[in-house]
This record gives C-alpha cells, structure tokens and sequence, in this order.
C-alpha cells in the first residue's frame, strides 16, 4: 500500500505529526481533528454531527441506514446533519497508516458565509439524496486543508489565520458538487431544514414514546411527506434513527456509567427488557451483557 499522489505527502507527513498513534486527537485548532489507524478495523457505532472529513491515507466505509458508503484517500465525507452511523477502517498498515483529518461544521459560521456571499440557491433535493455524501477534493480544497494543517506548526497564527481559512474550505464546499445539499439543510423554509429540525428534537427526546403525527406537525409538514424526506436524507425511518439513538446512548450508559442492562434499557425509553435486549443484539452482534463485558475486558488488562 503507497500513497496515491505525490501532493498528499505534506499533509500527510503534518497530520502523522499531530496524530503521534492510533486514535482520534484533538488539535489547537478548535474546530480541527486527525485520526489515525495503523490496521483495518472492525465496525465501530457512533453519531456524526455536520462535518467536512477528508482521508489522506488509507481507505474508510460507513453504513448509514441502509447504504453503504466507500471512500478513500483524496476523497471527502461531507455530513451536513447529525447522523448515526456503524463505521469501520478498511485500509491501513503500520507503514502507511489511515489518516484523516475532521473540519467540524458550524451553523452560525455556515449561515454567516450565506449571508456574505451570493450563491444560487438549489432546488429540494432529488429523491435518493442522502445528508452524508463522498466527493472528490479539488486542487483548490487540498491547498486549503495543507495551508490549514500548516498552522499547527505555527501556533501563534493560529487566532488570526484559521477562521480565515476555515471559512475559504467552507465556501469550496458550497461552490462544490455537494453545496447544494449543505444549503438545502441550513435555509429555512424547506424540506432539509425541516428534516434537520426534527433530527434535533430526536436528539433532545430520544428516550420520549415517538407520535410520528406530532413530530411532523412539529415541523410543519404533512405524515407522508416528513415520512419521504426523512427517510431520503436519512436513509432510515424515523422510528429506525430514534432507535439507533436509544442504543448507542444505552451502551454508553453500560460501559461508562456503569450501569447494569435492565437500568440502561429504562433509561433509554424501553419497556421491555426482552425487546431492548432483542434489538440490542440486531444491531452490535452481541447481548448487551456479553459486547459490554467483552469492551470492558481490554480497559481492565491496561
């Protein structure tokens, strides 16, 4: 396995730097992340809040709903709403580890750069579009995302020059193939908007019996329609997202919290132990009892 392209040497040689082992780290720019893999691993559950993440190296996948997304270096994840996930790295070796770096998405700056600049706004999404698409990075968004990493070697910069560059990778997406998904979820007053409105209260009231009549007239939309757009930019249900939501928030429950299957299942809004436990099992392969335990057995070996 080799890199693919000679310009990817620098940022890639930047973030090995900032992302010393494997693992997810946290750089001084805020808004800035880089993970690091050095071999495949295996499929890992958790959210995805609105963020523009390009691989450098190595190759990722990711099951939202019922797709299955593929993307490697060069590429960029774009995911302009709050989206659970399963994801898992696919390509990686000590030699050439999966290294990508995370740009976090802000509303505010997103809709302040909207309000600066002049671009056409799109129709309502096509039936099929998802809110977590891969594109190619252009030359433009690579020199950008170099010049952003540069500034971690020079910290005193950082202050005056990041916002700055954020905001031009920012603009390279919206002037991208992908803008118009990005637009369509931050304007009000379409179906994206409202999709995003009602992802948010799901978040807020997960563990909350679901009326799916109410949630749309929530967001002012009719059963059938909130029902089709949900699940076309979701690629799920919105009984399936609030369920995903109440099993990642349970097995956070288990594993940090502590607390035993019975309390976790409650807390998370289920009845019925039996069910919880049934569901659980769909979707991590495991019992809760027995994927918890076997998470917990690498923490206490340490």
């Amino acid at each position: 396995m080799t890199l693919l392209f000679n310009e990817y040497h620098e940022i890639a040689s930047i973030a090995a730097r900032y992302a010393p082992g494997d693992g997810a780290f946290q750089t001084e720019i805020e808004s800035l992340g880089i993970s690091r893999r050095s071999t495949p691993s295996a499929p890992c559950h958790s959210s995805y809040r609105p963020c523009f993440a390009m691989v450098i190296q190595g190759a990722k996948s990711l099951q939202l709903g019922t797709d299955t997304i593929n993307y490697g270096a060069g590429d960029y994840l774009l995911t302009s709403l709050d989206l659970p996930v399963a994801w898992r790295v696919v390509e990686a070796s000590p030699e050439v580890p999966h290294l990508c770096i995370t740009l976090a998405i802000s509303p505010e700056k997103l809709l302040d750069l909207l309000g600066r600049v002049d671009l056409p706004r799109p129709v309502e999404p096509a039936s099929g579009q998802r809110g977590m698409v891969v594109n190619i990075a252009t030359p433009e968004l690579m020199d950008a995302a170099v010049r952003l990493l540069r500034l971690l070697d020079n910290p005193n910069d950082i202050a005056a020059m990041a916002p700055l560059v954020e905001q031009e990778i920012l603009y390279r997406i919206l002037t991208g193939p992908a803008g118009g998904q990005l637009i369509n979820i931050a304007v009000a007053d379409n179906h994206g908007h409202r999709i995003a409105r009602a992802i948010a209260w799901l978040r807020e009231n997960f563990a909350r019996p679901l009326r799916i009549e109410d949630l749309a007239e929530h967001v002012n939309m009719s059963v059938s329609s909130f029902h089709h757009h949900f699940k076309t930019i979701t690629a799920m249900t919105p009984v399936q997202y609030q369920k995903q939501l109440r099993l990642h928030e349970a097995r956070r429950l288990m594993l940090i919290e502590r607390l035993d299957v019975g309390t976790a299942g409650h807390r998370v809004g289920y009845q019925s132990p039996s069910q919880f436990s049934r569901e659980y099992s769909r979707l991590y392969g495991l019992s809760p009892l027995r994927d918890v335990e076997g998470m917990r057995a690498p923490i206490a070996a340490e």
